[in-house]
């Protein structure tokens, strides 16, 4: 699809893991999905769950990937490549421990501050050049706790201040698809809605 963005939330497949803070990336597509059906279907050849469409206009590709956090980059590499999108065209939606709960962030390139999910992009893409959306989850305090904190689900507050930064990102998602990016970091990091 000419012009197409590829949209990538990352998380872990399965029950276990749906509220957890890890699949910040995961409840942004559900926040899509929201807005406009997405009607995903799996496919196994590009390692995850794929939506192709116009989204509010736009050509979009949608990925949730089935791999496993780990291995996230396995399924980001055969959709950008089947699909024929560039990188700087591509938008990664992940939880971030930098970031308090309601802080999101839309940055292009940079590194993957230790977060699995991207440091498996870097490897799969062999660079990291491609934008990113950072859904803040806070951060627990000391390095041996951070496994399960990202494991494990939020306090309710937190859990409402993380919604509500999603649906923010949602919100700016048209400015980033017909290239107005500058509007929707605006938009996205003054807190206000994209109007």
């Amino acid at each position: 699809m000419a012009d197409s963005w590829l949209i990538v939330g990352l998380g872990n497949p399965g029950q276990k893991y749906e509220r957890t803070r890890h699949n910040a990336g995961f409840w942004f597509l559900e926040f899509l999905d929201r807005e406009q059906r997405l009607e995903f279907r799996s496919q196994r050849k590009l390692h995850g769950d794929v939506s192709k469409q116009q989204w509010c206009g736009h050509p979009l590709v949608a990925l949730r990937p089935d791999t496993f956090m780990n291995h996230s980059g396995q399924a980001v590499r055969a959709v950008s490549d089947y699909f024929s999108i560039p990188a700087d065209r591509v938008l990664v939606a992940y939880d971030d421990l930098d970031l308090s709960p309601g802080t999101v962030r839309l940055k292009f390139g940079g590194g993957h501050g230790g977060h699995n999910g991207l440091r498996s992009i870097f490897q799969h893409l062999g660079h990291p050049e491609f934008w990113r959306l950072r859904i803040g989850i806070g951060h627990p305090g000391t390095r041996d706790a951070v496994l399960p904190w990202v494991l494990g689900r939020a306090r309710p507050d937190d859990e409402r201040a993380i919604i509500e930064s999603i649906q923010r990102a949602v919100e700016v998602l048209p400015n980033v698809l017909s290239g107005r990016i500058e509007r929707a970091q605006q938009a996205l990091h003054s807190g206000e809605s994209a109007g």
